[in-house]
């Protein structure tokens, strides 16, 4: 609806909702839509914050990660549990589908959700069982509360073509918003840091596109505008072809003098700027900088340090949240005989002194059987090695044995 009043500019209102301005950014809110433009200008979209080198690296660096563990499917025992060997096992270890692997599906997965903020996995099921999973564009499917229940609505061409129960899909989202349906983006959150570094990417790129001459101005006697515009022309042309013949020197009319405009990259603090971007990025990841590769400030004894948060705070946050939502939709909510789970022995097995002092421990107090720490080691089981064993010399004092003397 428009309308025209002499004593107000022009407004146009949406038919969904009269109060939303049709020329506005809450327009693309209320539809969902987000415009993507940062403080700095730029405008942010998932594919070219993926240009921003911290980005690149926290994104892959987490979702390679979880894709390389190990996820197993176990069943409970009056022991203890056991590994479940089957089609689920296989499927959730080594392939999906008939063209997917379990580490493409968790890559391709955890991708979209440390980037549009989602993930989407559809369970495919014969007669009850689990046959096949699919992950989903989550740029195609819609996620609604309809009477009291979450559904899923699957779109192609703009026409919704299938539907979907939540059973039957594996969504793990970054950070859901308060309607508890729809979320918020890493990136698109974040877009006012994120379009700081591809502005300073840009700035720098420009910066040495010109040869390394900053941004100038010329003066003189110019006594015509067309002369002003030639001038301008003239010296540009002049200073790209100086840096393609790799020469030095330039030379200006008699009267004329250049002056620089603006700021040179030192003080800009270019530099200063970038490594301050990385660091914000691992703020948005809950990463520790190291694994953005800046090492400014990583010495011997923290980095260590900075792997057990990565596991503790980040990695197993993560697995936590998939752990759940894959028992809750391959299982069902009753089911508490069976699970899958994650092992992150591997990225905690340090270096090889390390493992081998912890298994010595673990084993000489009854904590870990000699196969179960040869395992761990892709090493074969020994015959004699499922047993659980004690340090010898380990007694209530007053009870260790006596040396007898030699008669004389």
């Amino acid at each position: 609806m428009a309308f025209w009043n002499s004593k107000k500019p022009e407004q146009r209102s949406s038919i969904e909702d009269p109060t939303v301005r049709v020329s506005s950014s809450n327009f693309m809110e209320f539809f969902g839509v987000d415009s993507g433009v940062s403080a700095s200008g730029v405008n942010v979209t998932l594919d070219n914050a993926m240009g921003v080198p911290a980005v690149w690296a926290a994104v892959n660096f987490l979702s390679g990660t979880i894709a390389g563990l190990p996820l197993k499917h176990y069943k409970k025992t009056k022991s203890g549990r056991e590994v479940v060997n089957g089609d689920l096992s296989d499927i959730l270890h080594y392939a999906v589908n008939d063209e997917m692997s379990s580490f493409e599906w968790r890559k391709y997965s955890f991708d979209r959700t440390f980037t549009g903020g989602r993930q989407y996995t559809y369970i495919e099921r014969v007669g009850g069982k689990i046959v096949n999973l699919f992950p989903l564009d989550p740029s195609c499917v819609t996620a609604k509360i309809v009477g009291g229940k979450k559904i899923y609505q699957f779109s192609e061409g703009g026409k919704v073509t299938k539907t979907y129960g939540a059973k039957d899909i594996i969504d793990i989202p970054f950070c859901l918003k308060p309607d508890m349906v729809t979320v918020l983006s890493p990136i698109l959150t974040n877009r006012d840091t994120i379009g700081l570094g591809i502005a300073a990417t840009n700035y720098g790129s420009k910066f040495f596109q010109n040869g390394g001459v900053p941004p100038f101005v010329m003066t003189g006697n110019f006594t015509s505008g067309a002369g002003l515009n030639r001038a301008s022309n003239d010296l540009q042309d002049a200073v790209k072809n100086a840096n393609r013949e790799n020469r030095l020197a330039l030379t200006l009319p008699a009267g004329h003098e250049i002056k620089t405009l603006g700021v040179d990259l030192e003080k800009a603090q270019l530099v200063e700027l970038k490594r301050f971007i990385i660091e914000e990025v691992a703020r948005i990841y809950s990463l520790p900088p190291n694994f953005l590769q800046d090492l400014s400030r990583s010495t011997f004894s923290n980095v260590e340090q900075q792997d057990l948060h990565l596991v503790k705070h980040t990695i197993r946050r993560w697995v936590e949240q998939a752990e759940q939502e894959m028992n809750l939709k391959l299982f069902g909510r009753k089911n508490n005989d069976e699970y899958v789970e994650f092992n992150l022995d591997g990225i905690l097995r340090g270096d090889f002194l390390t493992r081998m002092e912890g298994y010595s421990k673990g084993i000489q107090n009854g904590i870990l059987k000699p196969n179960e720490a040869r395992r761990q080691e892709n090493r074969p089981d020994d015959p004699e090695g499922d047993s659980l064993m004690i340090q010898g010399a380990t007694v209530p004092l007053g009870s260790q044995n006596k040396i007898t003397e030699p008669n004389t």
